[in-house]
């Protein structure tokens, strides 16, 4: 099992969730269920795909209730087939039946960014390209998001605003120019490397005789893209941006881009069908 901490920031979104969830307390289960009925069940994928978030549904099932018992039987990051099942859990019924749909939310949407990632990974197979995500992240599950595209293949970008420069057109626009934009990040900034957002070949010649460590390629055409592959030649890493689908994304890779940046990763997600199901009641304490 591919191992990944649940960091205090995780664990605080996932109480959050429970607490949006739960309220003043589960009100048909606590009128329907005993509080010492025990129930084993099973979480299982309803559809083909990339699985991910296996320890967060665990993270939130131990958030609800530290004594249940969970088995994991798939794998992070594994391909699974529709049907497979991907944990078992044993313990209080009311507590499984509470936690469960905050557990599934978690889930479906990781495991949904996970194999939308894959799917763009296995498009630019044999070429240098990486996918990279973007902040176009849900507030508050950032983590849990990027978290998902490398578990998915990808490669995180920046994680947010403080790890890396990346001077944009306004950055530039407000400036005056590629320059002063670069000479300013450099003064404030000394130890975090820079990108810089390119909209022409012009703009890319400057990016280099300043010597930035990234360069994106915004919105350009393929032809675009493979002169300024050539232009840099290899000096920086070279990032695509913009308008990018599966449709074109294998002709963006060949035009020798070290990086395909991929908004829709994380803000267009199709959320992958996971469910839990009632297997047996073991019966209740005695």
């Amino acid at each position: 099992m591919i191992d990944y901490p649940i960091t205090p920031n995780m664990l605080r979104t996932i109480q959050q969730a429970l607490a949006e969830d739960i309220g003043t307390g589960d009100v048909t289960s606590n009128a329907i269920i005993p509080a010492d009925e025990r129930l084993k069940g099973h979480i299982i994928a309803k559809q083909e795909g990339v699985i991910s978030g296996l320890l967060v549904a665990q993270a939130v099932y131990h958030a609800c209730d530290a004594g249940i018992e969970i088995r994991m039987t798939a794998e992070e990051g594994q391909q699974v087939s529709k049907g497979q099942e991907l944990m078992v859990l044993a313990g209080s019924a009311r507590s499984l039946l509470t936690a469960e749909r905050t557990a599934l939310n978690f889930m479906g949407r990781m495991s949904g960014i996970s194999t939308m990632t894959n799917t763009f990974v296995d498009a630019v197979k044999g070429t240098r390209a990486e996918i990279l995500d973007t902040r176009k992240t849900v507030p508050g599950l950032r983590e849990f998001d990027k978290l998902a595209v490398k578990l998915g293949g990808g490669t995180n970008h920046r994680i947010g605003l403080y790890d890396m420069v990346l001077i944009k057109d306004n950055h530039i626009d407000f400036a005056g120019s590629i320059e002063k934009a670069v000479q300013c990040a450099r003064s404030a900034t000394r130890d975090l490397e820079i990108e810089v957002e390119t909209r022409t070949l012009d703009d890319v010649a400057i990016a280099l005789q300043l010597g930035v460590e990234r360069i994106m390629l915004d919105n350009m055409t393929c032809e675009m893209m493979s002169r300024a592959v050539k232009l840099n030649n290899g000096q920086a890493k070279l990032e695509a941006s913009g308008n990018i689908t599966l449709q074109n994304i294998r002709e963006v890779a060949q035009t020798g881009v070290d990086y395909i940046s991929i908004g829709a990763l994380t803000h267009s997600v199709v959320v992958f069908d996971v469910s839990f199901d009632y297997l047996e009641k073991p019966g209740r304490h005695e």
